[in-house]
């Protein structure tokens, strides 16, 4: 099957015929626009002078499945609807029950959260109900357990705190399931399993477990397995201690599935995850002279198809991409990426909001997103002076940085996470509000986790800011937000229109509106 050269951005298959008019085959170009993909023939390159293109092209035609961004409102675009929330309800939180990292894994059947208290709780999504075959099951308790306690370097006279900082699913090798967690100094890999069979039947031991006369036994059993209640257990397989002087902010499971990266505030060591003695320095950016220090690293992650790739932030909002091929100790990067500051717009702030507190590649690789204090940008990884698209996530608040300072708020470290097809970003706010951006209409919307709209199914309005002037019914001012209520984690299901949002001591999951 055949059909003309031709520029479509209708997500189908595409094939290149040899026409009259052009004379020779057109080698046929793979290039990515509002997350349609095109192909696009030599000459049609030449006139729409497109600009950034992928730099190997691909051999063969791809049907790719474009899915729409979710709840930017209006239009033929779904809405978000409550689904469920988790968490107590006390208005007086306890420390330790505040969520600090919210994760899916691969399938994103398993959602994950971490707390201050050092405690992992694992969520399973049930399977889907066959009275309601169109609603999705619900993520109820899977698994809980203390993965970290608090300790004392007695040498440092340091308190080494219990809170989770960062958890990181492993792909699914067999029946159990895998995840790093980390604190600020130990990295634990864990195995969770079940077991819903129970061995009866031994010949040296009772059914209570004692041990049995080896001369009294007159006669062989065969043991047999019978049925149990479902018990799930955590059991670590892996601690990796003693590698971090300073703060683990982040870890992240290389694309070989073998090894993952560990980064603090001045060194990212690579891990290999069956040895938990050693590990690789690859970065290190600590000065002879601790007065001459000038930024730290605030994240680190692996590229998501290439394992000798790493990306990893700074606290003066740049971002190097380094190549483990290159050198042993990546102090030279092979990318860095810096947009260049408007001298007009300096201020006393500006270095502190410019630091960047999460970077993620996409799924399909080709770009990174960063969040900084009030903004989110991304970037392609072939185009280092300046990113090619920025989102203001509450731009209202540049008036009151003075404030934001004296309370520390301007210290919060926002996340950012994408969703499965890569055309839309979520990221945290105050006031419980969170924020997604469309990538492809370059809409965006508002909205809030809260217990007032925890009715099932109950629709998701958008909320928005009032910076001044006359107030709006629906609108709330910029005065009255609540900067102890902050969103600080999110994670979007790596297929489906799920998300989930942690609120201080709640998880709160929405997904979209099926009809």
């Amino acid at each position: 099957m055949t059909s003309p050269c031709h520029v479509d951005c209708q997500c189908a298959p595409f094939w290149i015929e040899k026409k009259k008019n052009h004379g020779h085959f057109c080698k046929p170009i793979f290039t990515s626009l509002n997350n349609c993909f095109l192909v696009i023939t030599c000459t049609e390159i030449q006139s729409l002078q497109l600009k950034s293109l992928s730099e190997e092209p691909l051999k063969k035609p791809v049907l790719l499945k474009k899915v729409a961004m979710a709840g930017v409102g209006g239009g033929n675009d779904f809405q978000w609807c409550f689904s469920q929330v988790k968490g107590a309800i006390d208005e007086d939180v306890a420390e330790a029950d505040i969520i600090s990292t919210v994760e899916f894994n691969y399938s994103g059947e398993l959602l994950a959260t971490g707390d201050k208290g050092g405690r992992v709780v694992i969520f399973q999504r049930e399977q889907e109900s066959k009275n309601r075959p169109h609603s999705r099951g619900e993520y109820n308790v899977y698994s809980t357990f203390q993965s970290h306690e608090p300790e004392f370097d007695y040498l440092k006279s340091l308190e080494i705190e219990e809170k989770i900082n960062k958890i990181r699913w492993l792909p699914q090798q067999n029946a159990a399931h895998s995840l790093l967690s980390t604190n600020d100094k130990t990295i634990k890999l864990w195995k969770i399993s079940q077991r819903d069979k129970r061995a009866e039947g031994y010949n040296l031991k009772d059914e209570d477990g004692r041990l049995r006369d080896p001369f009294r036994i007159t006669s062989l059993r065969v043991p047999v397995l019978l049925p149990m209640d479902l018990m799930v257990e955590a059991s670590p397989r892996r601690i990796f201690a003693n590698a971090h002087t300073y703060h683990i902010n982040s870890i992240s499971v290389n694309s070989d599935h073998e090894t993952y990266l560990s980064a603090d505030d001045l060194r990212v060591n690579l891990w290999h995850l069956e040895i938990t003695d050693r590990s690789f320095n690859i970065v290190d950016i600590k000065p002879a002279n601790m007065e001459e220090l000038t930024e730290v690293i605030t994240a680190a992650e692996c590229h998501p198809h290439q394992c000798n790739v790493f990306v990893y932030s700074s606290s003066k909002g740049t971002i190097r991409l380094c190549d483990m091929r290159a050198a042993a100790l990546c102090d030279r990067q092979s990318k860095f990426f810096e947009e260049p500051e408007d001298p007009s717009s300096r201020s006393f702030f500006s270095e502190i909001i410019s630091s960047i507190s999460d970077v993620k590649f996409s799924h399909s690789g080709r770009y990174m997103m960063t969040r900084d204090y009030l903004s989110v940008k991304v970037w392609d990884l072939n185009m280092e002076n300046r990113p090619v698209e920025t989102y203001q996530v509450h731009e209202y608040l540049r008036s009151k940085l003075c404030s934001l300072y004296e309370n520390d708020c301007i210290f919060d470290k926002f996340e950012c996470c994408w969703n499965g097809s890569d055309s839309a970003i979520m990221t945290g706010s105050y006031n419980n509000f969170f924020r997604m951006f469309d990538r492809n209409t370059r809409r965006d919307i508002t909205l809030e986790a809260s217990r007032e709209n925890s009715k099932p199914r109950a629709i998701l309005k958008a909320r928005k800011v009032s910076t001044g002037g006359k107030r709006k019914k629906d609108e709330i001012s910029v005065d009255s937000l609540d900067f102890n209520k902050k969103i600080l984690h999110t994670a979007w299901h790596p297929k489906e229109n799920v998300i989930a949002v942690a609120a201080t001591n709640n998880l709160y999951i929405f997904q979209d509106k099926i009809n």
